[in-house]
């Protein structure tokens, strides 16, 4: 089946404009131009176009897709199915949050009581799902499933109050950390001053706190490498700054 640029654009919802874009990118461009100089896309066209829909759909940035689809070791197969998981994964978390909603519409509506942990039962369990997929079987194996546990039923009944505080002890923490890293010292008054909100923000989540454990946690940002990804996602140096002020503070770095 060969389609023009309009023809596909409405088949797939976006626009013509769209497709212009992605040809001058050339992470789309059509089959060919026919004699009337309309551009005509062909069924490889039509894959293509729905792999870079889905992984828009899935926040991927264009230049990244242009760079998977075009490897040649790219599998259509491999990359559906990963969509798949990937799109049920949302589709859970989207679940989780619209029931939420729902249970306060239905609490304004009908006038009952919605406890201030009901209200926000869905971005918790979001929070608890995201932390088990990236650094579950990690942090399992070094604390224990009874500490991973008990750290997810701490987050899981925590007040809005105390949800609103853990939000702004971290930004206050990120705040201090890279105001301390401009110095490049992490035994400095700002950077022990992260290492302390550090220590407040985990006891948050953790039943006792131990400098040991604290040590240990800062370490693990930079030995595995998806913590110092997330760490470094702003600015680079991140995690093994954050991981010195905390060592220093903690006493472990003697």
């Amino acid at each position: 089946m060969k389609y023009k640029i309009q023809e596909l654009a409405e088949m797939a919802g976006i626009s013509a404009r769209t497709l212009r874009y992605y040809d001058e990118i050339e992470i789309l461009s059509p089959d060919r131009i026919n004699s009337s100089g309309y551009r005509i896309y062909g069924e490889t066209e039509v894959d293509r176009l729905q792999h870079i829909l889905f992984y828009r759909e899935l926040g991927v940035e264009l230049k990244d897709i242009k760079k998977i689809l075009d490897d040649p070791d790219f599998n259509e197969l491999k990359a559906l199915k990963e969509h798949e998981r990937k799109l049920t994964d949302k589709r859970k978390h989207l679940n989780s949050l619209i029931d939420t909603v729902g249970k306060t519409i239905e609490s304004k509506e009908r006038s009952f009581i919605m406890s201030d942990t009901e209200k926000f039962d869905g971005f918790k369990k979001l929070l608890i799902e995201d932390n088990e997929k990236r650094y579950g079987s990690e942090i399992r194996r070094k604390y224990g499933d009874e500490a991973v546990e008990d750290s997810n039923n701490k987050l899981k009944n925590m007040t809005s109050k105390e949800y609103g505080e853990i939000n702004e002890l971290e930004k206050s923490m990120y705040e201090a950390l890279y105001t301390a890293m401009e110095t490049g010292d992490p035994a400095g008054k700002m950077a022990q001053k992260a290492a302390d909100l550090h220590r407040q923000w985990l006891s948050f989540y953790w039943g006792s706190y131990t400098k040991e454990a604290h040590a240990g946690v800062a370490r693990m940002y930079v030995d595995d490498e998806r913590f110092t990804a997330y760490y470094d996602k702003k600015q680079s140096g991140t995690a093994k700054f954050l991981r010195d002020a905390i060592l220093i503070y903690t006493d472990a770095g003697k």
